[in-house]
C-alpha cells in the first residue's frame, strides 16, 4: 500500500512538473544502471526541484539525502520518510549533531549493499549561478564507508547536469544530462583515503563541468554570463554554452527586440487565473526566504492550488449555467494555461 501511494504521488508530481515547465529534456538515461547501487550526484541550483526532476525520470526509486532542519516536526518527519528522504547533518546544525551522521552513513551503506540508489548534492549547498562549486568530501565518506563496512561492490556514481534556462522565473525550461557512470571501487585505495577522496572528487567535478554550464572565472562571472545571454546562447545545451565561453569576443550579440513577445497572452493568463496569482503574489511569495527556493515554492503552491481552483471554478460555472458548460470552461482554461507555459518559456 505504501508503495502504491508513493507511485501515485510520483506520477502526480511528474505530471505537475511537465505542466509547470515549458519543456523538460532528458539526455543520457541509458547511462543509469537498471540495477545495483548507484549514487546520483547532480549540481544544485534550484532547491527541491533539482531532486524532483531526477526522481520522476531516472528509472530508479532513489532515496535522497537532504538537510536535517526540515525533519524537525514529527508530522513532516513521517511524510519525508514516506518520500524516501534521509536527513543529513551539517556544521550549521551544531557541531554535536554531526555525530548523528555516522548512523546515516551506515544506513546508506546498507542501502548500497541492497542495491538501492541514492541522490546527494556534492556541492552541499544551492546557488543559482551557472558554475560547479567546490565539492564537499561528504559524499566520498558515504561511499568509502559502504565499501569498508558492508563490502559493497560495484557502486556507481552517475553525475547529473541540471540546466535551467532561467531558474528563478516562470515559465521556465530545463534539461537534464545523465553522465556515464563512474565505478567508485576503481578509484578507492584502502591504504590511501586522502588520495582516493581527491580522485573521486576530481572525477565527479570534471564530469559535472561538462554536463552543465560552468563559468570558471568567478571574478568575471557577471560579465561572462551577461555576454552569453546577449549572444542568445542556449543554456539547455551545456556543450554549446561552455564552448561559447572560449571565444566570447567572437559572439554575435543580439541587440534586437524579441518579436515573440507574449505580453497580451500574459495579461490574459493573469486575468483568467487571477485568484491563484493574487494568492501567490500577496500571500505565498512574500514568505519565500531565499531566491533559490522561489521556483520550488511556486511549483508546490501551483501543484496544490490549481486542482482546488479548477474544482471551485467548475462548481461555480455549473451552478450558474450547467455541468457541460462548466466542463468545457475548465478544459479550455487548462489548455490555455498549458499553451501559455510552453510559449512563455521560450
Amino acid at each position: 500500500m505504501k508503495n502504491l501511494g508513493y507511485q501515485l504521488l510520483k506520477r502526480y508530481v511528474k505530471a505537475a512538473l511537465y505542466l509547470y515547465f515549458g519543456k523538460i529534456v532528458v539526455h543520457g538515461l541509458k547511462n543509469v544502471p537498471e540495477k545495483g547501487p548507484v549514487l546520483f550526484l547532480p549540481n544544485h541550483q534550484n532547491a527541491l526541484l533539482d531532486v524532483l526532476l531526477i526522481v520522476v525520470d531516472c528509472n530508479r526509486k532513489p532515496f535522497f539525502l537532504t538537510r536535517s532542519d526540515v525533519f524537525i516536526r514529527p508530522v513532516l518527519k513521517r511524510f519525508f520518510s514516506f518520500l524516501l528522504m534521509i536527513p543529513i547533518y551539517r556544521i550549521r546544525d551544531g557541531r554535536k549533531s554531526l555525530v548523528k551522521n555516522e548512523v546515516i552513513f551506515d544506513q546508506c551503506a546498507t542501502l548500497f549493499k541492497d542495491g538501492h540508489a541514492i541522490v546527494m548534492f556534492p556541492e552541499a549547498n544551492h546557488n543559482l549561478k551557472r558554475r560547479v562549486r567546490n565539492l564537499s568530501k561528504g559524499f566520498t565518506r558515504i561511499l568509502f564507508n559502504a565499501i569498508e563496512k558492508e563490502g559493497a561492490q560495484d557502486i556507481k556514481i552517475v553525475p547529473v547536469g541540471l540546466n535551467y534556462r532561467k531558474a528563478q522565473v516562470f515559465p521556465d525550461e530545463v534539461s537534464l544530462y545523465y553522465g556515464e557512470p563512474i565505478l567508485v571501487n576503481d578509484l578507492y585505495t584502502v591504504d590511501d583515503k586522502p588520495a582516493s577522496t581527491i580522485a573521486v572528487k576530481e572525477a565527479v567535478s570534471y564530469r559535472l563541468k561538462r554536463l552543465t554550464t560552468h563559468i570558471e572565472e568567478e571574478d568575471r562571472y557577471d560579465e561572462i554570463h551577461t555576454h552569453l545571454e546577449r549572444a542568445g546562447v542556449d543554456f539547455l545545451d551545456p556543450q554549446q554554452a561552455n564552448n561559447a565561453q572560449k571565444s566570447l569576443d567572437g559572439l554575435n550579440l543580439n541587440t534586437k527586440e524579441d518579436k515573440t513577445s507574449i505580453g497580451p497572452l500574459k495579461l490574459l493568463f493573469t486575468v483568467v487565473n487571477f485568484p491563484v496569482i493574487a494568492l501567490w503574489r500577496f500571500w505565498a511569495k512574500p514568505k519565500v526566504w531565499e531566491i533559490e527556493f522561489m521556483s520550488t515554492l511556486r511549483f508546490a503552491f501551483a501543484m496544490i492550488s490549481y486542482p482546488v481552483y479548477y474544482l471551485l471554478l467548475l462548481l461555480a460555472v455549473a451552478l450558474l449555467f450547467n455541468f457541460t458548460v462548466a466542463l468545457i470552461t475548465i478544459v479550455l482554461l487548462f489548455v490555455f494555461n498549458w499553451a501559455f507555459v510552453r510559449l512563455g518559456s521560450k
